[in-house]
């Protein structure tokens, strides 16, 4: 462990400083900092949810989630070239390209106009599941109105007011950017959202085998550690895991064996992702004993969600951009399915045979609600444990660089 903290302190911390120096690295970072509030509230209202689960008098809090975390890609859309343009200090060129960019994520979106001039929009992509959309869109737009900061048609001691040379200015970057967008989407009928998905669609064949099941759950946590919600692989992944769970019951009902190791039941309730994506339960515990100040202050706040496996508050407000969370959780995606997948197959505990998606059961009562075995809190704690042993050191290196920091 010694030679681990020795090498993390001497090479990673310094090569992790330097990416986290990086401008565009910040701009990402900086955007989805500052959608936490929202994240905050959407987390809370999914809290008060759950009895709606049991009880069927129990209010629909849906639209305050919908229109908060709901709306998350339209703020990253808006966000990352306004603070692209802040570092830059293009501070003039803010507001417009982030709304351009706005406009360009909503042609993105592919929307259907009808005759009565009435849009159709995908309101899936204007949560978790379009941020990747909303990052490229954005990223564009920043470059474009980067490349024209310094661009005017007008000389310094025009006498034409500076708002109005604003206006005009701004007309050439936002007319090229809207028509490079209508080529793209409308003329080339290029789909940004659906290529993504296509893209990954070949891994889902390979799903209940050891190295697809690593590769996928790797796929997962190395997206959501840039920002990118899980839910975007929802499309693909969801139907096979309840199908897998389906095979297993069909089995069991037949008097046979279940044989489906990767299920929805063995990922999100009862095995694999304790606190949510990524196991990040071990490290809200490590951020409430923090010796920086933000740090245990963001783990009491995110605590009571993670005991409820909803960890957007955690993973956007500590792992998001931040090179020193982000590697231990590429890990975790490597080796704790590695672990789950052994451990199922080697028959420490019964395979989930019956559909059960309460992903906010807390670990490891979920664990026994879709496998009754002592085997199956076995494996769970030691999904746990090992864990907790990968994020310690990183995590002891970014607290002893905010508390540095703090201390300065």
């Amino acid at each position: 462990m010694d030679k681990l903290i020795s090498f993390l302190n001497n090479k990673f911390a310094p090569a992790a400083s330097k990416v986290n120096q990086n401008t565009w690295v910040n701009v990402l970072k900086d955007s989805v900092l500052q959608t936490l509030p929202f994240i905050l509230v959407s987390s809370l209202i999914s809290l008060i949810s759950i009895p709606g689960n049991f009880w069927k008098w129990w209010p629909n809090f849906s639209p305050i989630s919908n229109f908060t975390f709901g709306l998350i890609s339209i703020f990253i859309a808006f966000l990352v070239p306004f603070n692209l343009m802040e570092r830059k200090k293009l501070k003039k060129q803010r507001l417009i390209s982030g709304l351009t960019s706005i406009a360009l994520f909503l042609m993105m979106t592919r929307p259907t106009i009808d005759a009565n001039s009435i849009a159709k929009f995908n309101f899936g992509y204007f949560g978790a599941g379009g941020m990747f959309v909303a990052m490229i869109g954005g990223i564009v737009v920043g470059l474009i109105m980067e490349a024209f900061g310094k661009f005017s048609f007008f000389s310094e001691d025009s006498v034409i007011p500076d708002f109005v040379q604003s206006w005009f200015d701004s007309m050439l970057p936002i007319g090229i950017i809207i028509a490079l967008g209508w080529i793209a989407i409308d003329l080339c009928n290029f789909d940004l959202y659906n290529l993504i998905v296509n893209i990954f669609k070949p891994l889902s064949g390979a799903l209940q085998t050891l190295p697809g099941f690593m590769l996928i759950i790797f796929i997962y946590c190395f997206f959501y550690s840039m920002g990118i919600s899980s839910w975007v692989f929802t499309p693909i992944v969801t139907p096979l895991l309840i199908q897998a769970v389906n095979e297993n019951a069909k089995l069991l009902a037949a008097g046979k064996t279940p044989t489906q190791i990767v299920t929805y039941e063995a990922i999100f309730v009862g095995f694999l992702f304790w606190g949510g994506v990524g196991n990040t339960m071990p490290l809200n515990l490590m951020m409430l004993r923090a010796k920086s100040v933000r740090l245990r202050a963001l783990g009491k706040a995110c605590i009571i969600p993670a005991i409820f496996n909803i960890n957007e508050p955690t993973v956007f407000g500590t792992v998001v951009w931040n090179p020193y969370l982000m590697v231990p959780m590429w890990i975790n995606g490597l080796v704790l399915p590695a672990i789950m997948w052994i451990g199922l197959k080697l028959g420490i505990t019964t395979l989930p045979s019956a559909i059960d998606q309460l992903w906010y059961i807390p670990f490891p009562i979920g664990s026994w609600l879709v496998s009754p075995h002592i085997g199956s809190i076995i494996l769970c704690l030691i999904i746990f444990a090992i864990s907790f042993v990968i994020w310690f050191p990183f995590f002891k290196i970014y607290d002893n660089q905010l508390y540095k920091k703090e201390q300065g």
